[in-house]
């Protein structure tokens, strides 16, 4: 019996042909059909990629959007691109303009790719098992009105976010409605709002991913069942900046990241059954600041290094458990040799309190005055928030 065998085809874009532009050749390609663009220059505006190809660049050809159009919009399922630079989408203040469009499909795969000067990078609409990886983003607009996300996801289930270095956007990654997605091994940094924004996203993770100097940090807003591990928060400074923002979300978890040199750490508010375990906190202003209507979290086994306050709070007590973290300002002892201090740990600060009502007071921080008045809260710790205490505070081994 004779099977038929299907031959795929190469169809080569080139300066000198056969086909010129990409628009040409994805309307000549068959499902299946790869498309091959060679090195160039190639104006290439609102392409529709309604058929299953491959769009892969030789040599870095350039697809130029020449200002107020999108490059590809892909309505096809288990569309690739790879290896094209993305250049010249301009800002509208009407609709999210992409340099990467795809729209209602499923298994698409958007990889190693350059994106320069565009709105939005890749924008991802009711998509299914999409994947983005390996991608580089350089926005290039000045102020967070005139600059789109660099990576967009809304409404989509299993996407896969990878490996991709996004800077100069207004938000480095964006998720909303987006379920079951990981967002792994990324830097995001110098964008003009967060390096990560979460709202509305059940269900999803994030790991080993660098977010730095971002001018408002990540946030994670109105979200179930979020799991953070591995990431570094770096060096997020400003009066509303944070290294992490956890705001209405519930039952996720905080494990095993730095946070290093950020104004706020990490923010709780309105965040339930929260864990957050091994992380290290070092050199922020605030380390952990936890309001009053987040109930039932759990911090255990951090560690809290030279922060100008380890924890802070609004409220005159709380729901939270601390248990078995390192805390540099603790100054008890172990008698019995256990690992853990016999005496508990109030790391709440009276000048804490202070400064939560009243912000100018920071003036006084390093102040003969306030080191006594830590001292004397020590001794009679009546003013501490009621269960913020660590009643087995790690104590650290003294150097040989």
């Amino acid at each position: 019996m004779m099977h038929a065998v299907l031959l795929l085809a190469q169809l080569v874009v080139s300066p000198a042909g056969p086909y010129t532009s990409v628009a040409a050749a994805v309307q000549a390609a068959k499902p299946g059909d790869r498309i091959i663009v060679r090195a160039g220059s190639y104006p290439t505006q609102d392409v529709r990629v309604d058929r299953r190809v491959t769009i892969s660049g030789e040599g870095w050809p350039v697809l130029d959007a020449g200002g107020e159009h999108q490059v590809l919009v892909i309505v096809a399922d288990s569309v690739t691109v790879t290896g094209v630079v993305f250049r010249n989408v301009a800002t509208s203040f009407v609709n999210d303009r992409a340099a990467v469009r795809v729209d209602g499909v499923a298994a698409c795969d958007v990889h190693d790719n350059r994106f320069e000067r565009t709105f939005f990078g890749v924008y991802l609409a009711r998509t299914r098992g999409c994947r983005v990886t390996g991608n580089r983003f350089r926005g290039a607009y000045r102020s967070e009105a005139t600059s789109g996300n660099a990576v967009h996801l809304w409404n989509t289930v299993g996407t896969v976010v990878e490996r991709n270095e996004v800077t100069g956007h207004r938000d480095g990654i964006y998720l909303e409605f987006a379920r079951h997605a990981r967002v792994a091994d990324n830097e995001s940094h110098d964008n003009f709002r967060y390096g990560l924004h979460f709202m509305f996203s059940d269900s999803c993770a994030y790991e080993r991913n660098l977010f730095t100097r971002n001018g408002a940090g990540v946030a994670v807003m109105y979200t179930n069942v979020v799991v953070m591990t591995g990431n570094r928060f770096l060096e997020n400074e400003g009066p509303t900046a944070y290294g992490l923002l956890l705001k209405d979300i519930n039952d996720s978890r905080v494990e095993g990241n730095v946070f290093r040199r950020n104004t706020v750490a990490l923010h709780l508010e309105g965040s339930n059954r929260i864990k957050v375990l091994g992380n290290d906190f070092e050199s922020n202003g605030w380390a952990v600041r936890l309001l009053g209507n987040s109930d039932g979290g759990r911090l255990e086994r951090n560690r809290f290094v030279a922060n100008s306050f380890d924890l802070s709070t609004n409220a005159a007590s709380t729901t939270a458990t601390l248990d078995a973290n390192e805390w540099d300002e603790y100054r008890g002892y172990d008698l019995d040799r256990d690992g853990f201090g016999d005496v508990p740990f109030r790391p709440v600060r009276l000048f804490a309190i202070l400064v939560q009502d009243n912000e100018p007071a920071l003036i006084l921080l390093r102040s003969l005055f306030i080191e006594l008045l830590d001292v004397a809260e020590r001794v009679l710790p009546v003013l501490s928030p009621q269960g913020l205490v660590d009643h087995r505070p790690v104590v650290r081994k003294a150097s040989r």
